[in-house]
C-alpha cells in the first residue's frame, strides 16, 4: 500500500498551501502497519474539515483516543484517517494502530472552507473494502452539499462490502440529518447526532463503534449499562424497520 493517498481532483493552483500538504505527506509516511500476528479491526475515521469544523476538529483530535482504548483488550484497532477541505481537496493517511500517531497527524491539519465531498469519502472506503475488509465507516460533519441519490447508491454498495456507516452528525442541519440516516440506514450503520458542546457525546460515540468495528453487536452490547450513546446506536442497528 501506498504511503499515502491523495484523493484530491488534479491540483489546482493556490487551493492549498505547499507547506500543509508537505507536513501531510511527511507524518503520513511515517505511519507504518500494525505490529503483531493477529489482524487488526479496520475503521475509518472520516471528517468533514471544511471552515465550519475547525471546533469539531479540535474536539476529535482531543476524544479520538477513545476508539484505540475500548478495543485493546479485543485484539486492537487499525485507523484510517480520511479528511476532505478547500477546493477539491481530500486525502487519507496510512493505516495506524497508535492514538498519538493519530493525533500528531490531525493537529498538522487545519480546516478550509470549501463544499462537501461525502461522495468521494464513501468511494475511497469502497475501494478499500474491494482489497481488504474494512468494517466500520465514522464520519463525522454537519453539513451536505452533494446529490443524495449519488451518495446512498454508494452506501448501498458499502452495505453489501460489510462495511457499517456510522453517521455522527453535529447541528440540525435538515439536508444532512436526511443524507446521513440514508447512508447509515443502507450500509446497516448507525446515525447519531451529537452538539460540540457536550464532548463526552463525541467520546462514547467514538468508543461505541470501535467497540462494534472490533466485537460486532456483542462488543457494542457490553457498552450500553453506562453509555447512552451506545445503547442509542444499538438500537438503530438492532431494530431498523426494513
Amino acid at each position: 500500500m501506498a504511503a499515502k493517498k491523495d484523493l484530491t481532483r488534479p491540483p489546482i493552483p493556490g487551493a492549498s498551501p505547499a507547506s500543509m500538504i508537505d507536513s501531510f505527506l511527511t507524518q503520513a509516511k511515517r505511519l507504518g502497519p500494525p505490529t503483531g500476528n493477529a489482524p487488526r479491526a479496520r475503521l475509518v475515521f472520516a471528517l468533514d474539515a471544511t471552515m465550519s469544523r475547525q471546533p469539531t476538529w479540535d474536539l476529535a483530535c482531543r476524544v479520538q483516543g477513545e476508539m484505540f482504548a475500548t478495543t485493546s483488550e479485543a485484539g486492537g484497532l487499525s485507523v484510517q484517517l480520511v479528511y476532505f477541505r478547500g477546493f477539491g481537496e481530500c486525502r487519507a493517511s496510512r493505516w495506524v494502530a497508535d492514538p498519538r500517531t493519530l493525533t500528531g497527524l490531525m493537529t498538522k491539519i487545519s480546516c478550509r472552507g470549501g463544499q462537501t465531498q461525502i461522495g468521494r469519502v464513501l468511494r475511497h472506503v469502497r475501494a478499500e473494502a474491494s482489497q481488504t475488509p474494512v468494517k466500520v465507516l465514522v464520519y463525522v460533519g454537519d453539513a451536505m452539499e452533494e446529490p443524495i441519490d449519488d451518495l446512498c447508491a454508494v452506501a448501498g454498495e458499502l452495505g453489501l462490502l460489510g462495511v457499517k456507516a456510522f453517521m455522527f452528525h453535529e447541528g440540525h442541519d435538515p439536508d444532512a440529518a436526511r443524507a446521513f440516516r440514508e447512508i447509515a440506514r443502507l450500509s446497516g450503520g448507525a446515525y447519531a447526532r451529537f452538539d460540540a458542546g457536550a464532548p463526552q457525546a463525541l467520546s462514547e460515540l467514538l468508543r461505541a463503534a470501535a467497540a462494534f468495528a472490533t466485537g460486532g453487536i456483542a462488543g457494542l452490547a457490553r457498552l450500553t449499562a453506562g453509555s447512552a450513546q451506545a445503547r442509542g446506536l444499538l438500537t438503530a442497528i438492532t431494530e431498523r424497520k426494513p
